[in-house]
């Protein structure tokens, strides 16, 4: 699991997604611009997170968080209902 650096702060945030305003391009094969990092927050319900780099998927659900490091290739699939925002950090 990646780590969020100590050296960076937020500074925009999405507002609030649901399953159903979900922006297309979060759920297909996207990646942060060099020096940017996400965090994807889930508020209420399970979204599924995608490490297209690893092949790898984790269920993320209330009050959980997936930390993405610039530049890598990811997705997500909300499983369901579902709220969740991502924070973007430099």
């Amino acid at each position: 699991m990646t780590a969020l650096p100590d050296t960076v702060a937020e500074y925009r945030r999405t507002p609030v997604f649901t399953e159903t305003t979900v922006p297309a391009a979060l759920t297909d094969e996207h990646a942060t611009k060099p020096g940017v990092w996400a965090v994807i927050a889930v508020e209420t319900g399970r979204l599924e997170f995608h490490d297209v780099e690893t092949g790898a998927a984790r269920v993320l659900g209330a009050g959980a968080t997936a930390v993405v490091a610039p530049e890598r290739r990811h997705k997500v699939t909300p499983l369901g209902s579902v709220s969740f925002h991502v924070a973007f950090h430099r």
